[in-house]
């Protein structure tokens, strides 16, 4: 499965013990680092479950600071109509553009409960914090505590949470190192996933030897 919070499910529900691979995400390959910007950055399809109106909400109480939310879907026009001036709204982007707006960032913004999540692992990998939902797959991917942090949680999706969590960065937020987000993300390469995945399926094929006496074709990575 993609994380030890799928994995405690399985458990949980089928009584099984489940091989934890985390998924591949493309790291930045950025030969030259953009300076950071003045802006915060959601981005994700504009729909309910990805949490961005409370997001969005957060900011219409901090005039001072600027998000941009990167996007489209359902949820566009409602979300425009509920948003205050330093809210600015992108559209859809390519992702060319959207990792632009990602190492530019001051600080990436997820509030959605998701098994794994790659966006955030994608947005370290540029250089840029994340302040996350402190539930799901988040919780496995960004460090907040120890020397070398890579972001903050807030614990309820509410916009009071998230605004709270965003002061707070900002208090500290020379206090996080870009490099460190980058190095972080790489832990969850592509590479990283074909090696250990390989590494599975051969280790079940060996079981499979030994049990049964078969033969089976082992995988190269």
């Amino acid at each position: 499965t993609n994380s030890q919070f799928v994995a405690r499910r399985i458990k949980k529900i089928y009584g099984r013990d489940a091989k934890v691979i985390y998924p591949p995400v493309t790291i930045a390959q950025r030969a030259a680092i953009l300076p950071v910007g003045n802006h915060f950055l959601a981005a994700s399809r504009l729909v309910p479950y990805k949490r961005i109106e409370p997001i969005v909400r957060a900011f219409n109480t901090m005039p001072d600071l600027e998000l941009v939310v990167a996007g489209d879907g359902p949820e566009a026009a409602r979300l425009k109509a509920i948003a205050g001036p330093n809210v600015r709204f992108a559209g859809f982007v390519p992702d060319k553009q959207l990792r632009d707006l990602m190492t530019t960032a001051r600080a990436f913004v997820f509030a959605a409960e998701e098994d794994f999540g790659i966006i955030p692992v994608e947005a370290q990998s540029e250089g840029a914090p994340v302040m996350a939902l402190g539930r799901g797959g988040a919780r496995e991917s960004i460090l907040t505590t120890g020397p070398r942090p890579t972001g903050m949680f807030f614990e309820s999706p509410e916009p009071a949470a998230i605004a709270t969590c965003v002061r707070s960065f900002v208090a500290k937020e020379k206090s996080i190192s870009r490099l460190d987000c980058r190095q972080r993300a790489g832990l969850f390469s592509a590479d990283r996933f074909r090696s250990q995945f390989v590494a599975a399926v051969n280790e079940e094929i060996d079981n499979f030897r030994a049990g049964h006496q078969g033969r089976a074709t082992r995988l190269i990575a």
